[in-house]
């Protein structure tokens, strides 16, 4: 079973360059899509993805965040958020129900310029790791999406010159350590768990992508009880389409 995630920094976008074909030629069992940056009544897709179960969570703010997931086989349940108000608003979390496992695609808050939102991120990772450890009573759990965080030095280019910058301080960091010491397992890391150079997102500024001065924020992050079915993990820079690119898992 092969499962993709990415940020398509808007479906629309994301359509007209080239969407469709990626997931026609990938043909992932499950995709997970985050920062649709739209409601479902403003996306058509061709015949090519008409035999998809499509589901979503997008934001009350028109044009903003926003998750999906497209999946082959039909879920038992579909549910959006987390439960907290505080938190929902945005689009940032749908689960579905499969009969092994639930998955989840997730986008978190970034802290923003001048870490203005970073003690808001803090309760977010919080709660949001409290309800994936909530579900993972009950049945494993994959999640999957930008969650934001590059997790140590080798997971960006330039680790010194971001000591302080969004998504690479202390607080993001030790939310990332708190998901590990939960006992999920970032899933690229137990495949590579040494190698450097290795990035899911580059800044559209200086031809950061062709040098790949990139960060490694797209992760899919799985139970414990999953980790004997986990075969590979890796990520696709030659994808284009974003300023991120996708990551895959692929399970027996």
């Amino acid at each position: 079973m092969k499962l993709h995630s990415w940020n398509v920094n808007g479906i629309r976008a994301a359509q007209r360059k080239g969407f469709e074909s990626y997931v026609s030629e990938q043909n992932p069992d499950l995709l997970l899509v985050q920062e649709t940056k739209a409601h479902p009544d403003q996306v058509e897709f061709t015949s090519a993805l008409e035999d998809w179960h499509v589901y979503w969570n997008s934001a009350e703010k028109k044009g903003y965040s926003g998750v999906a997931v497209f999946a082959r086989e039909e879920p038992l349940n579909v549910s959006t958020g987390i439960g907290m108000t505080e938190h929902d608003t945005e689009g940032r979390v749908l689960t579905l129900e499969f009969p092994d496992f639930f998955l989840v695609s997730v986008y978190t808050p970034n802290s923003q310029d001048g870490l203005r939102r970073l003690a808001y991120r803090q309760e977010w990772d919080r709660d949001f790791l409290n309800y994936v450890s909530e579900l993972d009573k009950k049945k494993p759990v994959i999640f999957g999406g930008d969650l934001n965080v590059a997790h140590t030095e080798i997971d960006l280019a330039r680790p010194k010159a971001n000591r302080m910058s969004a998504g690479f301080t202390d607080e993001e960091r030790a939310g990332f350590d708190n998901i590990v010491a939960a006992g999920f397992i970032d899933s690229f890391r137990h495949f590579h768990p040494d190698e450097s150079d290795h990035y899911s997102w580059w800044s559209f500024r200086g031809g950061a992508r062709a040098r790949n001065v990139g960060w490694r924020i797209d992760y899919f992050c799985v139970s414990p009880k999953l980790q004997d079915r986990m075969k590979s993990a890796r990520i696709h820079p030659d994808i284009m389409g974003s300023d991120h690119c996708p990551v895959e898992l692929v399970l027996s």
